[in-house]
C-alpha cells in the first residue's frame, strides 16, 4: 500500500533530502516550509517521481499549522509518516550572554513547532491504530556543550519528546522513533552565525561531515521496516566526530 509522508522544514538541508529520497521509492509527500518558491522548486522536482502537495506555514504559529493540515485535499488527507524535521539554531553564545529572541526562536521552533504540527495529525493516527512518526533531534540532545545551553535544551527536549510520544502512543500501534545526527554540511551554521558564510563554513573544514543524503537514507531505511520493527533512537555521526567538542581536522 502507497503511503504518504508530512515532511516539516522540506526547504532545505536534511528536511529537503528526505523528500527526495521518500519520493524515489514512491512514497506520496506533502512537503512544509515557510518559502514558497523553494517549495514550488521540489515540487516540480520530484512530481515525476510521486504525488506532491506542499503547505507553506510557520511551525511557530498555532493557528497556521493546524488550518495548513485541514486545508489538505482527500487524497493527501491520510497520513502514514510524520517526519519533525523543522528546527534552528540561533546563535553561540554564553548563557551570561544570550540574547532572548534567539532563545526564543529555538525554543518556539524545535519544542513548540513539534508539538504544535504533532498535534495535528497524531488524532488521525490514533483513529486509525497505525502511523510513524520520525522526529529529528540531534546529538546536542544527549550532550551539552559549551555555548549550546538554550539550544542543547531544546534538542533535549525533543529527545523527551520522541519517549514519551512512544510510551503514549505504544497502545495504538504507532511507530516513534528519532534520528539524531552530529556534524551534517547544511545552511544550519550559516543560520546559527546569521549569515557569516565565512565562519558558517570553518564548520565544516579539515574533515568530511554527514551529508543530508547520508541522513536521509538512514530515514528511509527506519520507515521501510517492517511494522513489528521501531527503530525507537539513533545516533549518527560522521567518522572524524567522536563528541561534540571531539573532531579529528587534517
Amino acid at each position: 500500500m502507497r503511503k504518504t509522508a508530512f515532511i516539516t522544514g522540506a526547504t532545505s538541508g536534511i528536511g529537503r533530502e528526505i523528500a527526495r529520497e521518500f519520493a524515489t521509492h514512491n512514497i506520496r509527500l506533502i512537503l512544509c516550509g515557510r518559502r514558497q518558491e523553494r517549495l514550488d522548486e521540489l515540487q516540480n522536482e520530484l512530481r515525476s517521481k510521486t504525488e506532491v502537495h506542499t503547505l507553506n506555514f510557520d511551525v511557530r504559529d498555532r493557528e497556521k499549522v493546524a488550518a495548513a493540515v485541514a486545508s489538505l485535499p482527500s487524497t493527501f488527507r491520510t497520513i502514514d509518516i510524520l517526519v519533525n524535521n523543522a528546527g534552528n539554531a540561533h546563535g553561540l553564545d554564553p548563557i551570561q550572554q544570550g540574547n532572548v529572541d534567539d532563545w526564543d526562536a529555538m525554543l518556539d521552533i524545535n519544542v513548540k513547532g513539534l508539538l504544535y504540527v504533532s498535534n495535528v495529525i497524531i488524532p488521525q493516527m490514533v483513529a486509525r491504530n497505525a502511523g510513524h512518526i520520525l522526529n529529528i533531534g540531534s546529538t546536542a540532545g544527549k550532550e551539552v556543550y559549551p555555548n549550546g545551553n538554550v539550544y542543547c535544551a531544546s534538542k533535549h527536549a525533543v529527545d523527551a519528546l520522541n519517549q514519551g510520544m512512544r510510551i503514549d502512543l505504544n497502545a495504538h500501534g504507532i511507530r516513534v522513533g528519532a534520528i539524531n545526527p552530529g556534524l551534517v554540511e547544511t545552511e544550519f551554521s550559516d543560520v546559527r552565525f546569521k549569515g557569516d558564510t565565512e565562519r558558517a563554513e570553518k564548520v565544516y573544514q579539515g574533515y568530511q561531515p554527514l551529508t543530508p543524503k547520508d541522513v536521509a537514507e538512514i530515514a528511509y531505511f527506519i520507515v521501510s521496516r517492517p511494522t513489528h520493527v521501531n527503530i525507537a533512537d539513533l545516533m549518527v555521526m560522521c567518522t572524524a566526530q567522536a563528541s561534540s567538542t571531539i573532531v579529528k581536522k587534517e
